[in-house]
């Protein structure tokens, strides 16, 4: 089976699944490419195991150049739901204290939100707020104009992920866009975990009007839910 990667940004943290087998040839290659594409612009990589069948020499090796280059660029590189038989090939190898692992998602993103962290974190420069939207074309607009107005921003188009952010750091605001799904367990969860916290709804003209007026009003909006805050 060849080697599939699905990527998906949790906050500052990129989880990439990779399913399939890592091996000799365009396999291992197109782990390496990818995570080297990846670092043109993040630091804090997931490599998520679970659906691995196999790896040989060169595959491993390649996580190895993989975690290095990732380090040289000042980021970390982390492993999450690692099978027995992958953890058998590191053990064999003498290589599970090089890397660090993590039994679940959660768990590795949490990883990162420690302030010890190896990965460089962006510095806090105002209010942190949390951007929920199935577009990822809306969400890197969110990003860039709340992190040049001053604001910590962190991301996520799943449910799921942003209930695990919820768990992981603090937020001072939520901003939440239409049309975000999930199953009804998730939903209560991530309610559950937001509970309290100040809302702002994108509706769907967000997405589709005169972009500079849509940030310009966002951020109005934005400033007057988080002003009492500082009174």
């Amino acid at each position: 089976m060849r080697l599939s990667l699905d990527t998906r940004q949790v906050g500052r943290v990129t989880i990439v699944r990779c399913n399939g087998r890592i091996v000799a040839g365009s396999e291992s290659e197109s782990l390496r490419t990818h995570v080297a594409w990846l670092l043109r612009d993040r630091r804090a990589i997931v490599l998520h195991l679970g659906e691995v069948g196999f790896i040989d020499s060169s595959g491993l090796g390649t996580m190895v150049r993989t975690l290095t280059s990732t380090r040289q660029a000042h980021g970390d590189l982390k492993l999450c739901d690692v099978p027995d038989h992958v953890r058998k090939v590191l053990e064999l190898s003498h290589l599970t204290k090089l890397f660090d692992t993590h039994e679940s998602e959660e768990k590795a993103v949490a990883a990162f939100y420690r302030p010890e962290a190896r990965a460089e974190a962006p510095v806090r420069t105002g209010r942190s707020v949390l951007c929920l939207d199935h577009n990822a074309d809306v969400l890197a607009y969110l990003r860039e104009l709340l992190r040049r107005a001053g604001y910590d921003v962190h991301t996520s188009s799943h449910l799921g992920d942003a209930r695990i952010l919820m768990h992981v750091t603090h937020f001072d605001l939520l901003l939440v866009g239409p049309d975000v799904t999930a199953s009804p367990a998730t939903k209560h969860a991530f309610e559950t975990a937001c509970a309290g916290l100040p809302v702002i709804e994108l509706g769907s003209e967000f997405s589709t009007g005169d972009a500079g007026e849509a940030g310009a009003g966002l951020l109005d909006k934005i400033e007057a839910r988080l002003k009492p805050m500082t009174e």
